[in-house]
């Protein structure tokens, strides 16, 4: 190398200039950079922290407290049979075999009953397990005959007699849950959804479904053939509204399906107890949504469906149910039995005719309900598809929403019932845009069961229910909770005076104590995908070939929920004996509540039960501690993360922007006596943020009744009030500025003002918004202010000629 060529070498800088700033920049950022990663880490772990000991508080003080209370309360009970045994004196022996004659009749009786249910459950079984409905039926539409097969049946109630039922009033359409149980829980009263719909007058159709799935049939053969129920229903009654499509428990998300795919077909949809948000939850609280989490995802379905011949019993589903209380359902309502078995016979068999009948879904069916639904949490996400390119939008709903849920609810939580709605919208206004109305309604403490069977639920709740959906639909969009405010009368004359709640969104958060746990739910979903691809490819080929349609239906006859059954029936000659032996015993007479033998019994179930609760807290309390440190920690957040990616919301500006905000702004100016009405009527009730049912009422009067709404369809009806409901949202006082343009004439001025003023009532029972606006209205229309009450509707023309005479 020359001596020239050395210098050129040491003149050439090591490294240029910009890869020198760029150097200094990666070593200035990268601490910054590894300082945040760091801080984000501790920061998930100081969360994890923090849920750990929010249940352990939260469920060791529920614990100490509950229990400590019931021991209290059997050392109270256990003071007072020890006085009654001290005061029974020389009648000890003769107290003692009272008890013991008593006791013997009733374990007979007892024994009898279940051996009742045996054969009940037998003959159920051969029958193909009908529905347990209280009424007739008849069979309508038959699932199996559609293009595309499924099990489902639409049957028409018959009304008892003594019911008229008007075919031109709404009908409404009952979808039972499908979760392992059979159909028939709506209606197996008539204090129930059935019975209230009946006693007003409506035509009510059930759905149903068969025992056996036909072999194919998935969750989109099941939404289509659902979806031909509601139509046959509108050919039979052309001259009604849309029908009420009410959905309880899975029902509900069913239902939800249905007017998602369906947007134009239905009328008012109800969800009860329905788990649309199956993440959601309180810490300390409503532990069954964690199994997913601990217990295995969904390959566990995948392995019994295998097991089942590709096919899943349900039975599997109610055992769950069961074990999530075991005090009640392996003790406490054998010994209510025992107690009592002369008058809780009836009562025992009825409901068991229904909790005993188990039903199968096809393996497409059930997978499809636990990624999508229940582990993948996909339908809130918007990423749910009914099958593919089918995704299922909750927001193309256009039917009113009634969602009715319970704080005494552990299946179905409110924050599972609502949280999908804060998870779906960027705010409450996007409900209004989309012209949707949401409305719920939270119970304090009936539970998941009640929401559908009570009696008390379905004179109170449910019979507001069906009696509001008469104005329901002449709510401006919005979100809204319903009220039942007070009580009236007594018996069968109790009335109750309803009130529709303006809310936000922010409203429904506060219901929840804290979201920050569902990131455990992602990585769960996450790592669900996974196991089941490993078992489909390494766990599946080996147990199918062991499977035959035989050793299928073995396994679903040695369920334990069917042995019990079978073994207790009069097929087993140890108790064939019982009915001839009891029929033989005749009429018992109960003992005395003051036995003290009697009194020594009642403790000790009491004691039996309390101590299996408490079995019970102690095994939730450690379900959801395991699953907060195994899916919480930062580890498991950070490999949840791609499944914890919510649906994309809008911005206010690009809600302003969508076609049917800017098309209402842009005729702002245009309209005229129905669209001056009904913007009024929306710009007043923002103003109260309330709406009485009696107002609601007289307001759904006039839209209906008196021209010129009556004259147009129900199409154009919606139309107007969402139209209307944009421009009030987004432009309110342009809104009130551009009201003359829509009433030209003063007599149309004067009109609309009066008819606005009918509709809140008197005066003095305005509030003071809903009264300041009727004066902006007022002025704006160059009216005089208003002075008097408006008691008559002014729009009613029969009303009107009649005071012209």
């Amino acid at each position: 190398m020359t001596h020239d060529r050395i210098e050129k070498i040491e003149d050439m800088p090591l490294v240029d200039a910009k890869s020198t700033e760029k150097l200094i920049h990666d070593l200035q950022t990268q601490p910054s950079e590894r300082v945040k990663e760091l801080a984000e880490m501790y920061g998930e772990a100081a969360t994890t922290a923090e849920l750990l000991m929010k249940s352990v508080s939260r469920q060791g003080k529920a614990i100490t407290e509950t229990h400590a209370i019931r021991v209290r309360q059997q050392m109270e009970d256990l003071a007072r049979v020890a006085s009654a045994m001290a005061a029974t004196g020389d009648g000890y022996a003769e107290h003692y075999a009272n008890y013991v004659e008593d006791a013997a009749k009733r374990w007979l009786l007892t024994l009898d009953v279940l051996r009742q249910r045996g054969d009940n459950f037998i003959q159920h079984e051969a029958a193909g397990c009908p529905p347990v409905l209280a009424y007739d039926y008849e069979i309508i539409v038959d699932g199996r005959d559609l293009e595309h097969p499924c099990n489902y049946q639409l049957l028409r109630i018959v009304p008892p007699e003594g019911i008229e039922v008007l075919g031109w009033k709404r009908p409404y359409i009952i979808i039972d849950p499908r979760a392992g149980h059979g159909g028939g829980i709506g209606g197996f009263k008539t204090d129930s959804q059935v019975g209230v719909a009946l006693n007003d007058g409506h035509p009510v159709y059930f759905v149903n479904f068969t025992r056996d799935p036909v072999r194919g049939q998935t969750l989109a053969d099941v939404t289509r053939a659902e979806a031909e129920f509601v139509r046959e229903v509108q050919r039979r009654h052309p001259d009604s509204a849309k029908p009420v499509v009410t959905g309880n428990c899975q029902g509900g998300w069913a239902t939800l399906l249905l007017a998602a795919t369906n947007p134009d077909l239905t009328g008012p949809i109800v969800l009860n107890g329905a788990p649309i948000q199956p993440w959601s939850g309180e810490v300390g609280k409503y532990p069954m949504r964690y199994n997913g989490g601990v217990l295995g995802g969904a390959w566990q379905p995948m392995f019994w469906s295998d097991l089942g011949g590709g096919q899943f019993d349900g039975a599997h589903l109610v055992m769950n149910f069961e074990q999530l209380n075991p005090g009640r359902n392996y003790f406490a309502k054998y010994y209510d039995l025992f107690a009592n078995p002369d008058g809780g016979r009836a009562r025992f068999l009825e409901f068991e005719r229904w909790w005993g009948g188990f039903f199968v879904l096809n393996e497409a069916e059930i997978k499809w309900i636990v990624e999508q639904l229940f582990v993948g949490n996909k339908l809130v996400k918007n990423e749910a598809q009914l099958e593919p390119g089918r995704t299922i939008d909750v927001k193309h709903v256009k039917a009113p929403v009634i969602v009715f849920t319970s704080y005494g609810d552990n299946i179905t939580p409110p924050q599972q019932a609502l949280n999908w709605i804060v998870d779906s919208y960027a705010d409450e206004d996007e409900i209004r845009i989309r012209g949707q109305r949401i409305i719920y309604m939270i119970h304090d403490q009936v539970g998941h069961l009640g929401i559908f069977v009570s009696s008390k639920i379905a004179k109170k709740e449910h019979t507001e229910v069906a009696s509001t959906m008469k104005t329901i639909e002449a709510l401006a969009p919005g979100l809204y909770e319903m009220k039942i405010d007070s009580v009236e009368g007594r018996g069968q004359d109790k009335t109750f005076t309803v009130s529709f709640a303006e809310r936000t969104l922010d409203d429904l958060r506060k219901i929840d104590d804290g979201r920050e746990e569902e990131a455990g739910f992602a990585a769960v979903a996450r790592m669900s995908e996974i196991q089941s691809e490993a078992y489909d490819l390494m766990v599946r080929p080996v147990v199918k070939p062991l499977v035959n349609p035989a050793t299928a239906e073995a396994m679903r006859k040695l369920h334990p929920l069917r042995l019990q059954r079978a073994w207790s029936s009069s097929a087993n000659p140890f108790l064939a004996f019982l009915e001839s032996v009891t029929h033989q015993m005749g009429t018992r007479e109960p003992l005395p509540q003051t036995n003290p033998f009697l009194m020594a019994e009642k403790l000790w179930a009491g004691m039996v039960e309390q101590q299996m609760d408490l079995f019970r807290d102690v095994r939730d309390a450690l379900y959801e501690q395991t699953f907060l440190s195994l899916w919480t920690n930062p580890w498991a957040v950070a490999f949840g993360k791609p499944k914890a990616i919510g649906r994309t919301l809008h911005s206010e500006t690009e809600l302003r922007a969508l076609p049917e905000v800017e098309m209402a702004l842009a005729h702002m100016s245009s309209g005229g006596l129905a669209e001056a009405v009904v913007r009024m009527l929306v710009l007043m009730a923002d103003s109260r943020g309330n709406v009485r049912r009696d107002r609601l009422e007289r307001s759904a009067r006039v839209l209906t009744q008196d021209e010129p709404f009556k004259s147009l369809t129900m199409d154009d009806r919606a139309r107007i009030i969402h139209e209307q409901t944009l421009i009030a949202t987004f432009e309110p006082e342009k809104a009130i500025e551009t009201l003359p343009d829509l009433l030209p004439s003063r007599t149309d001025r004067e009109n609309a003002a009066r008819v606005v003023q009918f509709i809140p009532g008197k005066i003095d029972e305005m509030a003071p918004d809903t009264l300041e606006m009727l004066q902006r209205f007022h002025k704006v229309l160059e009216l005089e202010p208003v002075t008097g009450d408006v008691l008559e509707d002014p729009l009613n023309s029969d009303k009107a000629s009649a005071a012209a005479e």
